[in-house]
C-alpha cells in the first residue's frame, strides 16, 4: 500500500455526488423570511420617523429634550472644543439620538411583526417552491424533447425533417413560461 502526502485535496467535495446547479430550486424559507424582515424593518423606519415627527411637533418639549441631551453629551465628551466645533458635534449628537430612536422603534416594530413574518415567509416559500419545481421539471422535459428531436433529425429523410420542423415550431410556441416572481434582465 502506498501512502501519498496530504495536500489541499478536498475529500468532502469528491465524495459527494455531483449534481447540476440548474436542477436545484433556488427558493428557500430563510431567504423569503429575510426579504419580509427587511421590508418590515424599512416599514418600521417609516413608522418610527412619522412617530418622531408627531412627537416633535413644532419642536416643543421632546425636541428641546433631545437638543438638551445632545448638548450634554457634547459638553461631557468634548470639554475643550471650540464653540463652532461644539455646535457641529451637538448637531451630530442630535442626529444620532434621533436615528437611535427611529432605528429602535423599527427594531421593536420588526420584533412585533416576527410571527407574521415567519408565517408569511413559510407560505411564500411554499408557493414559490411549487412554481419553481414546475418550471424546472418543464425545462428538463423540454430539454429532453429537444435532444430526442435532434437525434431523430440526424437520421431522418426530408419528409421526417419537415415533420420535425413543425414539431419544433410548436414547441417554440409552447415554451415553458418563467414564474412571475423571477425578474429577467
Amino acid at each position: 500500500m502506498q501512502i501519498s502526502s496530504v495536500s489541499t485535496y478536498s475529500f468532502r467535495a469528491n465524495n459527494q455526488p455531483q449534481s447540476s446547479q440548474q436542477d436545484k430550486n433556488p427558493i428557500s424559507k430563510t431567504g423569503e423570511k429575510a426579504k419580509l424582515a427587511k421590508a418590515t424593518f424599512v416599514a418600521g423606519l417609516g413608522v418610527g420617523t412619522k412617530l418622531l415627527f408627531e412627537l416633535v411637533d413644532d419642536f416643543d418639549l421632546v425636541g428641546e429634550k433631545i437638543s438638551k441631551k445632545a448638548d450634554d453629551i457634547v459638553n461631557k465628551q468634548h470639554k475643550n472644543a471650540t464653540a463652532k466645533k461644539k455646535m457641529w458635534l451637538s448637531l451630530g449628537a442630535w442626529v444620532g439620538l434621533t436615528a437611535t430612536f427611529v432605528a429602535g422603534f423599527a427594531f421593536l416594530y420588526t420584533l412585533f411583526k416576527a410571527p407574521k413574518i415567519n408565517y408569511e415567509g413559510n407560505i411564500n416559500a411554499h408557493k414559490k417552491n411549487k412554481e419553481m419545481d414546475v418550471y424546472i421539471k418543464g425545462n428538463d422535459t423540454e430539454k429532453e424533447l429537444y435532444t430526442q428531436m435532434n437525434e431523430k433529425a440526424k437520421n431522418a429523410n426530408d419528409e421526417e425533417k419537415a415533420k420535425l420542423k413543425t414539431q419544433y415550431m410548436q414547441m417554440q410556441m409552447a415554451k415553458n413560461k418563467v414564474p412571475d416572481f423571477i425578474k429577467l434582465k
